[in-house]
């Protein structure tokens, strides 16, 4: 099963922002996965507009945005607009979830959801008809540098078990250190966000470590 390895652009470094892109381009990115935080549906704001503009102009990769923000069928045209392939909504943040799926791929794009470590199986199991992409989030979403969620694995086992159903790629958020990657692609994940855990702040490059977590 081949790995999507998705470096989260919330963690590099802002000083240098086309040159990371284009480092990690290089160095075997798969998906450059970009953050919108609002300081209400979680509390922390980091990326922008521009900031997923800048990345999609240094890359043919894909793009995608990761919306933790109130109402996010309001903004998907935004993104959309600015050049992002992938978005994902959180269900717990839209009150019209399928709706705006639908928009999204009727727009051309991906779509996702993003699925907070309270949220069950049974709780999503209807949107599933209209996902790319199924991202479990196996921290709290809203900031770098947390611990692994244990618990969250038993949703990833139920999840990859659908996988062939419904169509959907899965993937994971939340410190992905190389251990993690490697047990979790052992339950069916595909897809790793890879932040300070994995990639960012080594002292490797990016083209050392990233043929190395695709190994794993």
């Amino acid at each position: 099963m081949e790995k999507l390895l998705c470096p989260s652009m919330m963690c590099a470094d802002y000083g240098r922002l086309a040159e990371e892109v284009k480092a990690l381009d290089r160095a075997g990115s798969d998906i450059f996965h970009c953050d919108i935080m609002d300081g209400t549906f979680v509390p922390n704001i980091t990326m922008g507009l521009m900031d997923v503009r800048t990345i999609r102009s240094h890359t043919d990769k894909k793009v995608d945005v990761h919306l933790m923000i109130e109402n996010p069928g309001e903004k998907v045209d935004w993104f959309l607009d600015a050049g992002a392939d992938i978005i994902y909504i959180h269900p717990e943040s839209e009150r019209y979830v399928v709706k705006t799926l639908a928009h999204i791929k009727e727009r051309g794009g991906e779509a996702g959801i993003a699925v907070n470590p309270d949220t069950g199986v049974s709780g999503i199991m209807e949107l599933l008809n209209l996902c790319d992409y199924v991202m479990i989030m196996t921290v709290n979403p809203g900031f770098s540098g947390q611990k692994f969620i244990e618990f969250t694995k038993k949703k990833l086992e139920e999840l990859a078990g659908l996988k062939a159903e419904y169509g959907f790629r899965l993937m994971i958020d939340g410190a992905c250190s190389p251990e993690i990657i490697k047990e979790t692609g052992a339950l069916g994940v595909e897809g790793f966000v890879l932040g300070i855990s994995a990639l960012f702040g080594k002292e490797q490059t990016y083209a050392e470590i990233i043929p190395e977590l695709r190994r794993l």
